[in-house]
């Protein structure tokens, strides 16, 4: 794993030196440039694969083509027997390698004969392109920024920022749809002129500067397998066991992430039984017990045979906020810390770990899913009762703000009592942090009148009612697949846990597994309300019972609790002296609002106010440039 820049026009090799210096972190092994007709490929190197003769930017035969890639190939060995019998020469040992070679053979279809997680650059001195390309559901980041006939990339927004080539400056538009969809749409991020090549796309530069950018694949739901519950349960169970078995691909140890649920205790399973050393596996607690699932994990460790490491985390998390900010170039949530404390844990033992990311999505894990046919069902009540009454019962249920309370539970079911379709799985995706219209309060109006697409719920619903999906449930899942995924579970994933120099490779999003479960049957997945129906029956082959029953929990915190007593002082501070009010962006009575609200107990706005909180931490970061110790440094004063 590794990270990668590169720069086209006046002063690249300057350029690519400053962004690759600024990615130590995705590779602190080892560096390497390229440069060609005014054009600079950089390379940070995390030994994995090869460790001896791994080296990058990786060179053609001729010379003429140079490769620098993040990622791992899985079916690399495969591919690179067919390409030797073509008669291709190879200069290293490692999985990347063979891009290069496709490249030869096959252009910027390249692409399609890969089975990984990947983000590369290809640049071509034969015709003065560069390629660009990223896997099939965006594991591995690439951003990059055109100015003039200057062209940069790399796989992290800081490493933009600190080429100085690149002005910070926020976009409100990005910032728009990201207060309801917790993450970044299409090709935007946070900062103004800096775009992310999308999941599952090239990016091809020609040698005039234009630019062209296209997607090779997309999960088709309509075609459905036609076997047995039992035929279909040994097909799922094999695509997994291969799946992982070709994840293991190292030359050092990997370990395992592990929650209390069954996705990642599957995962390790699978792994226990396919590797000739206990598998270290790592998993974080917190004290509230409604959120712990660090007894879940080490039993299911413990009955595997792997070596165990658990830790509890507490409120002082919020010193790390400017870390995360940094890394990530976006605002962090609850999940990004708990994936970078689980990634600075394993990172002290391994190099590479697998999760569980993505079964939610493609096996229908979350509660939503039932919860759009439970409103059907509420919305049989009379419209009057549902509109004056039910609206002041359910607000004299008290907030616990413990996870998943009653009060927020009958909050999110009147609310999308309130639309229908499409329109109503969007609304829940952003119910707990900021409606469209709770959106248009926070927002100072000059600002919303002034954004170019406003439309978030059009982003949704070209997913949603996309052709290539029919029931209910896959149109759940497939809008998932294509914002969720990408954008925000596999964001966090990997920043997270390179901020640690650490490789998290997750199964469930290799295309294999993707594909096989968008042909599964709706009721394979969703079995009236039990979720993830058929992956609990392969999770039982492997699991104790108690576990496979276990109600779905991931990576939580109290964060709730902790704004109304260790955090209170810092929510009050930043919130109440606002950067973004000061700028203009945001309006301060909402956020008073909020604020109030949830001290007093009232109403539990933990995922918004600490979205909000770590906007503020961002702002400072990324736009002011302050550095990641000055503002730990306040945060400590505060806490």
């Amino acid at each position: 794993m590794c990270g990668i820049a590169g720069a086209i026009g006046p002063g690249s090799d300057a350029l690519t030196r400053r962004m690759t210096a600024a990615l130590v972190h995705r590779g602190p092994d080892d560096d390497g440039f390229h440069s060609a007709n005014g054009t600079t490929l950089g390379f940070r190197r995390l030994s994995i694969i090869d460790l001896e003769g791994g080296a990058q930017p990786i060179l053609n035969e001729t010379g003429d083509i140079a490769l620098v890639c993040n990622g791992e190939i899985y079916n690399s060995p495969e591919l690179r027997r067919r390409l030797l019998d073509a008669g291709h020469q190879f200069r290293t040992g490692t999985d990347v390698e063979v891009i290069l070679h496709l490249y030869e053979d096959h252009g910027e279809d390249c692409v399609r004969h890969l089975r990984g997680m990947f983000a590369f650059a290809i640049w071509d001195a034969r015709s003065d392109t560069l390629l660009l390309g990223k896997d099939h559901m965006g594991q591995k980041p690439l951003f990059f920024h055109r100015a003039g006939n200057r062209f940069l990339f790399a796989s992290e927004i800081q490493a933009l920022l600190a080429s100085d080539a690149v002005p910070r400056r926020l976009d409100p538009n990005a910032l728009w749809h990201y207060l309801s969809l917790r993450s970044m749409p299409d090709e935007s991020s946070m900062i103004a002129g800096v775009h992310k090549l999308p999941a599952a796309h090239t990016l091809l530069r020609t040698a005039d500067g234009a630019i062209r950018t296209q997607r090779y694949w997309t999960p088709d739901f309509r075609a459905k397998l036609k076997l047995r519950e039992d035929e279909t349960e040994e097909a799922l169970d094999e695509c997994l066991r291969e799946t992982v078995a070709s994840h293991l691909l190292s030359d050092v140890p990997v370990g395992t992430f592990l929650s209390g649920g069954i996705d990642s205790t599957t995962i390790g399973a699978m792994m226990a039984r396919a590797l000739p050393y206990p598998v270290p596996a790592f998993s974080i607690g917190v004290d509230e017990a409604s959120f712990d699932e660090l007894g879940a994990a080490e039993q299911v460790a413990v009955a595997e045979g792997m070596q165990f490491h658990g830790e509890r985390v507490h409120a002082d998390i919020a010193t790390m906020l400017p870390l995360m900010a940094h890394h990530l170039g976006e605002p962090a949530d609850p999940y990004a810390v708990g994936v970078y404390l689980v990634s600075r844990l394993a990172a002290r033992h391994v190099k590479v770990a697998l999760s569980g990311d993505g079964a939610d999505e493609s096996f229908a894990g979350y509660d939503r899913y039932v919860g759009q046919r439970l409103v059907d069902y509420y919305c049989m009540l009379p419209a009057a009762l549902r509109r004056k009454v039910m609206p002041r019962l359910i607000a004299a249920v008290p907030e616990t703000f413990r996870y998943k309370s009653l009060a927020q539970r009958l909050a999110w079911l009147q609310s999308m009592s309130e639309v229908r379709g499409g329109e109503r799985y969007a609304k829940s995706l952003g119910v707990l942090r900021f409606t469209p219209e709770e959106r248009a309060e926070l927002f100072h109006p000059a600002v919303a009148q002034s954004l170019a697409d406003p439309d978030t719920l059009g982003k949704v619903l070209r997913y949603f009612d996309a052709p290539n999906v029919e029931s209910l449930t896959d149109r759940m899942l497939y809008t998932d697949l294509m914002i969720r995924v990408p954008d925000h579970n596999l964001v966090m994933g990997d920043r997270m846990s390179m901020a640690c120099s650490l490789e998290v490779r997750s199964p469930f999003v290799d295309p294999r597994v993707v594909e096989f479960a968008a042909s599964l049957p709706a009721p394979m997945k969703l079995k009236g309300r039990k979720l993830k129906y058929l992956l609990r029956r392969v999770a039982k082959r492997y699991l104790p019972p108690e576990i496979v029953r276990r109600p779905k929990q991931g990576f939580g915190f109290p964060v709730g609790l902790w704004m109304q007593r260790d955090l209170k002082a810092l929510v009050e501070e930043r919130l109440g002296n606002s950067r973004l009010v000061a700028a203009g962006v945001f309006r301060p009575e909402p956020i008073a609002r909020l604020m109030r609200e949830h001290m007093a107990g009232r109403v539990d706005h933990s995922y918004r106010l600490w979205l909000l909180l770590n906007l503020e931490i961002w702002h400072e970061v990324n736009i002011e440039g302050r550095s990641v110790e000055a503002v730990t440094a306040d945060i400590r004063r505060v806490v």
